[in-house]
């Protein structure tokens, strides 16, 4: 596997005027194409804040984030938005926008001013489509799909993107339990098929563990970085997961809840 994104001592926060707030610090990792990589930790631990740095919306700190051999910040806007597919959880404010208008959408970093789309674009947004298994729903109003349909959807504009990196911010939130396991085993699909180099945020543990290729684990002072097996072997995940009434079996990667009487 290729190393499409790498962390050097990297530190991620918010710099104001006259003060800094450290969230991570000394982040050393890298996400690989052709791999699913699931980014897990409690709330507030610092995620999100991960995700926009690695996207550059925001700055780091200190440490580099490169990406295909170049650090982010020398990446120029039009550059970015050739090389990042960015999904965030907020369902889109669009009516009367079809499904295969949206995920047009993703080919505006190709089709100038006016965004004309050629031939080629449009057989590009069919085949994003035709990948996420929506073709039969292209004529729908994307205000009148199913949440599950909706996130499929804005995969879909990410891939029409045609970007080597896909992020996506808890791309499970709101669905149902079939509707999480069958978003998961899509983007694993996409990143094993596609060659694509898919990180995601998650607060689905137990469905991460099964699927991912790889896990990140931010914990205070540590990110711990390896595949499931690795983790569950060296006790990271028991530590993380572990409650009163709650354990983790490192043989399944299953979670126990204990009834309490």
């Amino acid at each position: 596997m290729m190393q499409t994104v790498v962390l050097e001592n990297l530190t991620i926060g918010y710099i104001g005027k006259g003060h800094r707030k450290v969230v991570a610090q000394g982040l050393n990792a890298a996400i690989n194409s052709g791999e699913l990589t699931c980014l897990l930790g409690q709330n507030g631990i610092g995620k999100s804040t991960l995700l926009r740095t690695l996207s550059a919306f925001q700055p780091q700190i200190d440490g580099r984030v490169v990406m295909n051999g170049r650090e982010i910040g020398d990446y120029t806007d039009r550059e970015l938005s050739r090389a990042i597919g960015l999904v965030l959880t907020e369902k889109p404010d669009v009516q009367n926008m079809t499904v295969w208008e949206m995920v047009a959408m993703g080919r505006s970093p190709y089709t100038g001013f006016w965004g004309t789309l050629t031939d080629e674009d449009k057989n590009i947004v069919d085949e994003a489509i035709r990948l996420v298994q929506l073709t039969q729903l292209g004529e729908r109003l994307v205000h009148t799909l199913s949440d599950g349909e909706r996130q499929k959807v804005m995969i879909a504009k990410a891939l029409a993107q045609q970007t080597p990196v896909i992020y996506l911010d808890e791309p499970t939130a709101f669905l149902d339990f079939p509707s999480k396991v069958e978003m998961m085993q899509l983007l694993h699909r996409l990143a094993a098929n596609e060659q694509k180099t898919i990180f995601l945020s998650t607060h689905d543990v137990e469905l991460s563990l099964q699927l991912a290729d790889c896990i990140w684990l931010m914990e205070p002072q540590m990110l711990h970085v390896g595949t499931p097996r690795q983790l569950a072997a060296n006790g990271v995940l028991s530590h993380f997961i572990a409650r009163d009434g709650i354990t983790f079996d490192t043989e399944t990667l299953t979670i126990k809840v204990k009834n309490k009487t």
